[in-house]
């Protein structure tokens, strides 16, 4: 008498990279531009069956990831290399997996994360971008540092950051622990770095336009922690530009023995 075996789905968490130029978003579209189509129709074709995936956050239009971690179940047994590899020859060359690892069924991409960090980079010249358009934000002449970094001291810590949320965020809540908030220049490029427990839709490009009005003389530094206290979304800046926004590091207990999930942008031009 032959006995069945019955397979147990596994899940498996990839680490992705990807420029978010040629894509609307991270999030299925209707018309299949999203990150999310891309990998799930290369990932479907490996398994030979239908998958769908889970990320650790939902990346606007235009914004890019050196490191996204998303999971997956499948029934499907297939090498490890089939994974990364197999599935990089069939994603375009915007998206790629960095890495794949089979971990325990109670793992869960995004709601196990415990931090993400992002960061911008913002041009600050009279001339627009060539070789980086499409990778980095621009300003159209230079921007004080000094006034931004005393604006930005308001907003670290447990905040209700209403005033710097997209008018659809679903968010439940809109409070958030932001816990580093630095400003570096290198020659006409200033960069970004933010660390909080979680972000809210345009939350880091609402942040650095309201900087920008700091920056450039429009508000005195004191303007950022009136609109923190405000909560009204109408009186702040504009939402800056997608292009220089870069998801790059998703913070996991150790517990899950994950490959790296931390990418900084090493340098200010890549």
């Amino acid at each position: 008498m032959t006995t069945m075996v019955l397979l147990h789905p596994m899940r498996i968490a990839l680490g992705l990279e990807y420029d978010g130029a040629p894509f609307h978003g991270w999030q299925t579209q209707a018309d299949g531009s999203g990150v999310q189509d891309a990998l799930e129709r290369a990932l479907s074709s490996i398994a030979d069956a239908p998958i769908s995936t889970v990320a650790a956050g939902r990346t606007d239009a235009g914004v890019h990831a050196t490191i996204q971690v998303v999971h997956f179940d499948t029934d499907a047994r297939r090498a490890d290399t089939a994974w990364v590899r197999g599935v990089n020859a069939l994603l375009p060359s915007s998206v790629v997996v960095r890495w794949a690892l089979v971990v325990p069924a109670e793992f869960h991409a995004r709601f196990g994360a415990t931090g993400r960090h992002y960061a911008y980079l913002l041009l600050d010249r009279p001339v627009r971008p060539a070789l980086l358009a499409g990778r980095v934000g621009w300003y159209h002449r230079p921007l004080g540092l000094d006034r931004m970094r005393v604006a930005a001291d308001a907003l670290l810590g447990r905040h209700d950051f209403s005033a710097f949320r997209a008018a659809e965020c679903q968010a439940k809540t809109a409070t958030r622990m932001l816990d580093r908030l630095d400003i570096a220049r290198e020659d006409d490029m200033i960069r970004f770095d933010l660390h909080a427990d979680a972000f809210l839709q345009h939350m880091v490009r609402n942040i650095v336009g309201a900087l920008v009005y700091v920056g450039n003389g429009r508000h005195p530094p004191a303007w950022i922690a009136e609109l923190l206290a405000g909560r009204d979304r109408a009186r702040a800046a504009p939402t800056f530009a997608a292009d220089g926004l870069y998801l790059t590091g998703i913070d996991y207990p150790p517990r899950w023995n994950l490959p790296s999930t931390r990418m900084p942008i090493r340098a200010f031009g890549a």
